[in-house]
């Protein structure tokens, strides 16, 4: 089985007597490489050379680039893209480009093609930030952006954020990052400390978004309830926790799409405390793959 394998992938060219895949043209290759994922593509790359070629064509990758990826690019020096091929360009927007003095983040997923961002607690209005008694910058490896937001104690608490950008037609979730209990390193092993948590069982934290179209969406949580499991089986203290606000739709990027986003628990009859506030993801509703709680950068 392996030697009739192994001559159906060589095809006349190679040591089999009859016609193979290293047969087929290596455009009709790359129009079913249309209906690929990148993934895939890359892996029957290593097939023969005709598959190699269409793997590296220029029309098989811009088809699995987002149609606006030129508003990417333009986050970029023109020097780091003026030369490269569709594939490279792929593989150089796969990785975060920082934009808005870094605070902000744009990729597109490796395995559609399609934009997400990341928004840092940095570019966010924090009341009390600037009050070191309620408010410290903890750097980290665990965040894409290397520091996040750590509540000890505070009253008011409320966060207000926005992104503008031209995100391509898609329905996208819009959700924050969160940590109960601040979290260190001790002895190479990963440790977490609650001694300021408190007031997140008491009532509820409520989350909204909306866009500059009108649209709008609210979600209400209390976020430290230890004695119930989160819908994935995992105790929410001590994990890094997706809380998804709701979901918008993009018809077109252009014009481009404003998204505000917030949350609040501003109720003063007690305080609240032992909170890490990281980021907040904005991502295609049904993109498969990604985790949802853990300790994920």
């Amino acid at each position: 089985m392996g030697a009739s394998l192994s001559n159906l992938t060589e095809g006349t060219n190679g040591v089999g007597h009859g016609p193979g895949l290293g047969d087929i043209p290596e455009s009709c290759v790359a129009c079913v490489f249309m209906y690929l994922t990148p993934p895939e593509i890359c892996n029957l790359a290593r097939l023969n050379r005709a598959f190699r070629g269409a793997a590296s064509s220029d029309s098989v990758w811009e088809s699995k680039l987002p149609p606006n990826y030129h508003d990417i690019l333009d986050l970029l020096p023109p020097q780091m893209y003026q030369n490269l091929s569709k594939k490279d360009i792929f593989a150089l927007l796969s990785r975060p480009i920082p934009f808005e003095d870094g605070n902000k983040l744009v990729w597109i997923d490796r395995g559609t093609g399609r934009v997400c961002t990341s928004v840092s607690a940095k570019a966010m209005a924090i009341t009390g930030i600037e009050d070191r008694r309620y408010w410290n910058w903890i750097p980290t490896e665990e965040s894409r952006f290397h520091v996040v937001a750590y509540l000890q104690q505070i009253w008011w608490f409320e966060v207000d954020g926005v992104v503008k950008f031209p995100f391509p037609a898609d329905i996208y979730t819009l959700s924050f990052r969160l940590h109960i209990g601040r979290f260190s390193k001790r002895l190479g092993r990963r440790v977490c400390n609650f001694e300021h948590t408190h007031g997140w069982d008491i009532k509820p934290v409520r989350f909204e978004l909306s866009t500059s179209d009108g649209q709008q969406a609210s979600y209400e949580c209390c976020l430290d309830q230890t004695e119930h499991d989160d819908a994935y089986g995992n105790h929410k203290r001590g994990c890094w926790v997706d809380y998804k606000v709701g979901e918008f739709t993009v018809t077109d990027s252009d014009p481009v799409t404003e998204v505000r986003f917030s949350m609040k628990q501003i109720d003063c009859t007690h305080s609240k405390g032992g909170l890490c506030v990281d980021s907040v993801f904005i991502v295609p509703s049904d993109l498969k793959g990604r985790k949802r709680i853990g300790v994920l950068k």
